[in-house]
């Protein structure tokens, strides 16, 4: 009988420490990185009475991230990305860096795949030299899409975003892999 008993107790300690365990790796995926590939879509803005058709191209991108509790995780996104800008016959090339503050819910649908929304504050620095044009815009983003675990460590993510600054960059899609630490 006291075999049984102190085996009992040995098992709640073990299961204590395993416990206290799976506490301490939540707490260090707290924070996490994403590097992604980006594709922006372009579109079409109205400059000085002419009409600039922005095409699709590519670009980079890393997101910071701090998940709090239920579901929700402050970031902070970077990006760059340069495509062609069109005004009648003429093309020119166009980069765009952005920064944002997003607040991200995430919401697991099955094992290892949740879907998340994100909507925050944009800043987007926009340059065509060859049109003298240099501006600094700011708005709102909206996002949506799938995360994917594949360990402890890694996930994959899909993500689309809706920017509401009028430029010739657009929407994008993005592509990447987070690092949770």
């Amino acid at each position: 009988m006291i075999k049984k008993i102190l085996l009992t107790l040995a098992l709640l300690g073990l299961g204590t420490q395993l416990s206290a365990y799976e506490t301490e790796v939540e707490k260090e995926s707290s924070y996490y990185v994403v590097v992604k590939g980006i594709y922006i879509l372009g579109d079409d803005v109205k400059h000085e009475d002419v009409i600039l058709k922005g095409d699709g191209n590519y670009g980079f991108g890393i997101d910071l991230g701090y998940r709090l509790e239920h579901g929700f995780a402050l970031e902070y996104d970077f990006s760059y990305a340069t495509n062609d800008v069109k005004e009648d016959i003429n093309t020119f090339n166009a980069s765009y860096m952005t920064h944002a503050l997003d607040l991200v819910y995430s919401y697991e649908i099955i094992h290892n795949t949740k879907l998340f929304a994100k909507a925050g504050y944009e800043y987007e620095k926009e340059k065509i030299s060859d049109l003298n044009i240099d501006n600094s815009s700011d708005g709102a983003v909206l996002g949506a899409g799938v995360e994917y675990e594949l360990d402890h460590t890694y996930n994959l993510v899909v993500e689309y975003e809706h920017s509401t600054i009028d430029g010739p960059r657009g929407d994008s899609i993005n592509l990447g892999v987070m690092y949770n630490f």
